[in-house]
């Protein structure tokens, strides 16, 4: 028998536990729906991997999600949006996709020196995503980019404010810092995680654009023109079901759930084929 739309959950993935500050972010919206979040962390991180192979990893996840139930599909990873939420939107037409797209409009609306700073994956930077937003929004802006390499694992292994994740912080914004950013746009889900040091590194008068807010305020969006939202039973964010999946290891993903998102969930392991 087929889910109510009030009743199917919201399907959330990401290369690994980067998507829980958007999680986090949709928890707070009074969504009265339950959620599953797939994070892929077989494959992490997708920023050093083909576009096509990001693409492909995209669509047996969110066939899967589908399967499970999900009406609406959260792409909470920059680059699996930048890579395939085209492609997504086009082979499975029936649900709605919501996805990443940095956050370069209001950080050149903000900026008061001109000068933006983007931390990001290669392949975000690689994608037409950006590429798109940058014609359309940062004419008038100046934007320096880095990639952090190594910044995604640190985050994976719960190494928050290690020395070596100042160190690839460091670097990154050093330059930076130097050419005059007044502001910095997270292009990358797993960055919201450490925006404590990016501040003490750059100064409490760093603006850090986290695109998760927006987010999830165009989910609650989408589920409101979709007619499935359901806000009469608001539900606390401790009491929404969350059901976990990680495609790598279930124990250490538990393991980081208390810290990052406030709660300690059971995580299983997916045994999907085309993802081994």
């Amino acid at each position: 028998m087929e889910q109510s739309a009030l009743q199917a959950p919201i399907g959330i993935f990401d290369s690994g536990i980067g998507g829980l500050s958007v999680l986090r972010a949709i928890l707070r919206e009074p969504i009265n729906r339950p959620i599953i979040y797939l994070a892929d962390q077989a494959h992490v991180p997708y920023g050093q991997r083909s576009l096509a192979d990001v693409r492909q990893f995209s669509q047996d996840i969110s066939s899967y999600l589908i399967d499970q139930g999900c009406k609406i599909i959260v792409v909470a990873c920059n680059t699996a949006s930048a890579a395939a939420l085209y492609s997504l939107r086009m082979s499975f037409p029936e649900v709605p996709f919501v996805g990443m797209e940095p956050a370069v409009k209001p950080a050149a609306e903000q900026t008061r020196s001109g000068v933006v700073g983007v931390l990001a994956t290669p392949a975000t930077f690689q994608g037409v995503l950006y590429a798109s937003v940058v014609e359309r929004f940062a004419g008038n802006v100046q934007l320096l980019q880095a990639t952090c390499p190594g910044l995604v694992e640190q985050i994976e292994a719960g190494r928050l404010d290690s020395p070596e994740t100042r160190e690839i912080l460091s670097t990154a914004l050093g330059p930076m810092l130097d050419q005059g950013i007044d502001t910095i746009v997270l292009g990358c889900t797993h960055y919201p995680f450490v925006i404590p040091l990016i501040q003490e590194i750059a100064g409490p008068t760093m603006r850090v654009i986290d695109p998760a807010p927006a987010i999830a305020r165009q989910v609650r969006r989408v589920l409101v023109k979709n007619q499935s939202a359901g806000y009469q039973h608001e539900l606390p964010p401790s009491s929404v079901p969350l059901r976990m999946i990680t495609t790598g290891s279930p124990s250490k993903m538990a393991d980081l759930l208390p810290r990052l998102l406030g709660r300690s969930i059971a995580v299983e392991r997916l045994t999907l084929n085309v993802l081994r």
